[in-house]
């Protein structure tokens, strides 16, 4: 059995042109301490992450604590929803996920697909599996990323999940092979 620790990245303060740098807020270093007190005695023994700041960050606190390093893998970055010179209101967000989910091959303009970015983190979570099989892994992820990965072994998990996850959030996948037996959300047990 393989265990994967699904940690969607804290709150972080959105600014135009900094997706791979910017930090997590004040809250969201509070609740990234959080995650690591939840996670302490699971067992992690191999710490994984998007190579943007925010899910490094979320992921940072567990690793010094078991005193792992924390590798980053390009592949689980965040999806890339649109292209530079393609801007896209608050308003026109959500529906423009929703969309992608209901048409896994639709792109905002320079954007990245919900099968695109599916199929190169999927294809790095099934690296880690075979790899590492046995282990018990935390994945630092993103929301979008996350719901993909999860919803390509049960296609349960789509748009809706994505809405109802917080920032940050904590599944626990139990994997047999590369086959997904259970997800488990650890994180509302922190919910005050």
């Amino acid at each position: 059995m393989t265990t994967i620790y699904m940690v969607r990245h804290a709150e972080s303060p959105y600014m135009d042109g900094s997706e791979r740098t910017r930090g997590l807020s004040v809250e969201g270093k509070k609740k990234a301490r959080q995650v690591a007190d939840l996670l302490i005695n699971e067992g992690i023994n191999l710490i994984v992450s998007s190579p943007y700041a925010r899910a490094k960050l979320t992921v940072e606190g567990l690793a010094h604590k078991l005193n792992l390093d924390i590798i980053e893998i390009e592949d689980l970055r965040e999806r890339h929803f649109a292209g530079d010179d393609y801007k896209i209101s608050d308003e026109e967000f959500v529906p423009a996920v929703n969309r992608m989910f209901e048409d896994p091959s639709y792109a905002l303009p320079g954007g990245e697909s919900n099968l695109v970015c599916q199929n190169r983190a999927v294809a790095a979570l099934k690296t880690l599996l075979i790899e590492h099989n046995g282990s018990k892994i935390a994945i630092g992820t993103h929301g979008n990323v996350m719901t993909l990965m999860i919803g390509y072994f049960d296609s349960s998990f789509g748009f809706d999940f994505l809405m109802q996850t917080d920032k940050p959030d904590v599944y626990k996948l139990e994997f047999e092979g590369l086959e997904l037996k259970s997800v488990t959300r650890l994180w509302q047990a922190l919910k005050v």
